[in-house]
Formats: structure tokens, sequence, C-alpha cells
């Protein structure tokens, strides 16, 4: 055995190990940890195979900002997880539903070559002469020309989804003082000050 097949079985065993413990662990920050172990076993598996800008964009953008995010806001928010389970429970056939159809997705996606072989070379655009270029570079030249307009949808879209999550999962509790710019802009000498005649010897 290689010394790269090696470390194709240990990053294999250890990304469906930390995914298996995403969604079985109890604790919602040991989740978010597995998960960042996750993403990083799987930019392993992405360098054995010469796919080097997919494994940065895991390592810098899913594990350095998307999954450190997550890992906060579950420490920050009280979150209440026996609600929480009892509402996944409601939602799991809609979720096995979307979970076979995602499957499926990937087994045709996967097996697709087999049964129609001229699927890719019907799909594929031409490139510009990438014989000079890395792999990153090469990328970069067709993401940022042909591609620029779904580029910026695309991170339109996980914008949105970002401030949706952060309103969805934003509590507010009582009792708990808390700063509002609005009213500290809008107010006047009127609403600041309050004079009061205190006669000798008597409080407010």
């Amino acid at each position: 055995m290689g010394l790269q097949a090696l470390f194709f079985y240990i990053f294999a065993f250890v990304s469906i190990a930390a995914a298996l413990m995403v969604v079985f662990s109890r604790n919602p920050v040991h989740s978010v940890l597995f998960l960042i172990l996750t993403f990083v076993s799987a930019a392993g598996l992405f360098l054995l195979t010469g796919a080097e800008f997919l494994a940065l964009i895991l390592i810098v953008v899913y594990v350095g900002a998307v999954a450190i995010l997550f890992l906060f806001v579950v420490m920050m928010l009280d979150l209440d997880t026996t609600g929480l389970r009892q509402r996944a429970q409601q939602y799991a056939p809609i979720g096995a539903i979307i979970g076979v159809v995602l499957l499926a997705e990937l087994i045709i996606g996967v097996t697709g070559t087999y049964y129609q072989p001229h699927l890719a070379t019907a799909t594929a655009l031409p490139t510009p002469p990438l014989a000079a270029m890395s792999n990153i570079q090469a990328l970069g030249a067709v993401l940022y020309t042909r591609y620029i307009l779904f580029f910026q949808l695309a991170g339109l879209v996980l914008f949105v989804a970002m401030i949706g999550a952060i309103v969805l999962t934003l509590r507010h509790k009582e009792n708990v003082k808390r700063q509002s710019i609005a009213r500290q802009v809008a107010r006047t000498p009127a609403t600041a000050i309050e004079i009061r005649r205190v006669e000798s010897g008597k409080g407010i």
C-alpha cells in the first residue's frame, strides 16, 4: 500500500466517523466541532486528488468562517435542545424524503457517465488555454469571466441565508437591558432631562 492510499483511507475514515458524530452528538457545540473535523478531512481528500482549490475553500471559507460562526451562535444563544429535538422528530419524514432525493441526485451524478458516455463532452464549454495555468488560476480564469454573474448571485443567496439564520435564531430575553441606537439618536433635551422641584427636607 502506497503512502497516498494510506492517507486516503485515514482521511476517509475520519470524514465518515466525524460526519456521523455531527448527526448523533447530543451537544450542539460538539456537533460543530465534529463538523470542522469533517471539513478538514474532506480538504485532505481533495488535496490527494489534486483539487487544491476546493481544499483551500473548505479550510478558509467553511472552517474559517461558516463553522466558527455556527460555533459562536450555538455558544452565545441558550438554545433549548429538548424543544429542537422534538421539532426535529416532527419534520423527520420530510427530511427523509429530501435525503432520498439528494442521494438519488448524487448517484445519478456519479454514475451518469456509465449509461451516457457523451454527457461530459456535451455539457463541457470551451475554456481558454489552460496549459500554462495551475488549477486555481484556471478556475479563476473561467469563474470570474464566463460565470461572474452566477458567482455574484450565489454570494447574494448565501448572504441572505446567513441573515435569515441569525434572525430566526435570535431570541430576546426579558429583563435584559439592550442598546437601542435609534432611540439614542432620536433623544432630545426635552426627553433626556427632567427637572423637578424638590421641597426642602423631602425627597422625590
